[in-house]
């Protein structure tokens, strides 16, 4: 993203400065409904940082935008695929 999100005390955002869409418009990573989230997810396609930032944005309820490569549909469907193995892997 082209933003540096503020950190919060604690809080490590360092992978930010490593990021692929550093410098990049962000407009190309919160497209208009219907529109193609290709180009957003080609930058994150190969980044270093692209794990980190799919875990921020997952603890952080990122709710719009290209996030880690993933859209928000994306994300909502791994965090159910996360939820649902980690009740498995309690009541196992």
């Amino acid at each position: 993203m082209n933003q540096r999100i503020e950190a919060t005390e604690g809080d490590d955002r360092a992978w930010q400065d490593q990021a692929n869409c550093l410098g990049v418009d962000p407009d190309l990573f919160f497209p208009e409904r219907g529109a193609s989230t290709r180009e957003a997810k080609e930058v994150c396609r190969g980044c270093e940082v692209r794990q980190q930032c799919l875990e921020y944005a997952l603890a952080n309820g990122e709710k719009f935008g290209i996030w880690g490569g993933l859209s928000e549909r994306e994300r909502r469907r791994l965090r159910r695929q996360r939820a649902q193995a980690n009740r498995s892997s309690i009541t196992a």
